[in-house]
């Protein structure tokens, strides 16, 4: 008996050190010299891919600049840096299995997704719409009836869809694409009436089709969300590092600037610009950094 407890005591002892050096993400930056940055290859201006293993966007920038601050923290003197695309569907588990140590695409912090994985502060705060062709006559979610309505497998606007159908008896077919590229897709190809999604990726995706002047976002916002750079539970050494690099920006002006160069100019590759001002909402986060959930956005 006693050897049985005293080997489930090594193992205990063994498991918690392991699962602590599989957290600690400082100690494997520093031990392997490298960090692996989860981005996305369609999410508006965020964060995109320019092909060929490049990849652009405010977050993605803003990563690059929370990589310089880390690797100055642990005195690297080079710190390489390995871009991961990840998928609305796969993003959570490539965060978990340590694939990835830090993702900024276009990830909605919210209470169920807190239960897996970790949130820096937030850096852009979302509105969720609806983008349809021009000529569609489409104004509203209630005009949605009995349309074919297109949306991102793995995305929280699958969820707010259902609560909008359930809550105003509208009737619709979902239709789903693979990545935000391909939900525009089918809203540009007419196999979709409509496409629900955030709205700087709608705004984005608009920007860059071949005839801008075709679609429109439209109707009410369907929810306020706020979207954050995401990482591994239990690192609060990590955790606090990212958000003090994020915090540092938003002070000197750096992600201001950032914000204006994607948003409000003209972007690879089409050199348009998406034309989104900063909203009140993420003046707001930025005013006091927080990683609080969609709930409490709810809340107000």
């Amino acid at each position: 008996m006693k050897k049985t407890l005293l080997a489930l005591a090594v193992a205990a002892v063994a498991s918690s050190t392991a699962y602590a050096q599989a957290t600690d993400t400082l100690k494997k930056i520093k031990d392997t010299g490298s960090i692996t940055i989860g981005t996305r290859e369609s999410s508006g201006a965020l964060a995109f891919t320019l092909g060929d293993g490049k990849y652009a966007g405010f977050h993605t920038e803003m990563a690059n600049r929370i990589v310089a601050d880390l690797q100055k923290k642990l005195g690297l003197p080079k710190l390489d840096v390995k871009y991961q695309p990840v998928t609305s569907q796969n993003r959570i588990p490539l965060v978990q299995n340590g694939t990835v140590d830090l993702e900024c695409g276009s990830t909605t912090n919210n209470a169920a997704r807190q239960k897996d994985v970790a949130f820096a502060v937030t850096t852009y705060v979302e509105e969720v719409r609806i983008a349809t062709k021009a000529n569609s006559g489409i104004t509203s979610i209630a005009q949605l009836n009995g349309k074919k309505v297109a949306t991102t497998t793995g995305t929280t606007s699958v969820q707010t869809l259902r609560k909008h159908e359930r809550a105003g008896g509208v009737n619709f077919e979902e239709v789903f694409g693979k990545d935000h590229a391909d939900s525009f897709l089918l809203l540009e190809s007419g196999r979709a009436d409509a496409f629900v999604m955030d709205g700087q990726i709608l705004a984005g995706n608009i920007s860059k089709s071949k005839n801008p002047a075709d679609f429109k976002i439209v109707g009410e916002v369907l929810s306020v969300e706020p979207i954050a750079c995401m990482m591994r539970k239990d690192d609060p050494a990590f955790k606090a590092a990212v958000d003090d690099s994020i915090k540092a920006q938003i002070k000197d002006g750096s992600l201001a600037k950032l914000y204006d160069k994607w948003f409000m100019q003209p972007i690879p590759p089409s050199n348009t610009k998406v034309g989104l001002p900063l909203s009140e909402a993420t003046k707001a986060a930025w005013a006091n950094p927080n990683d609080k959930p969609m709930e409490e956005y709810a809340k107000k």
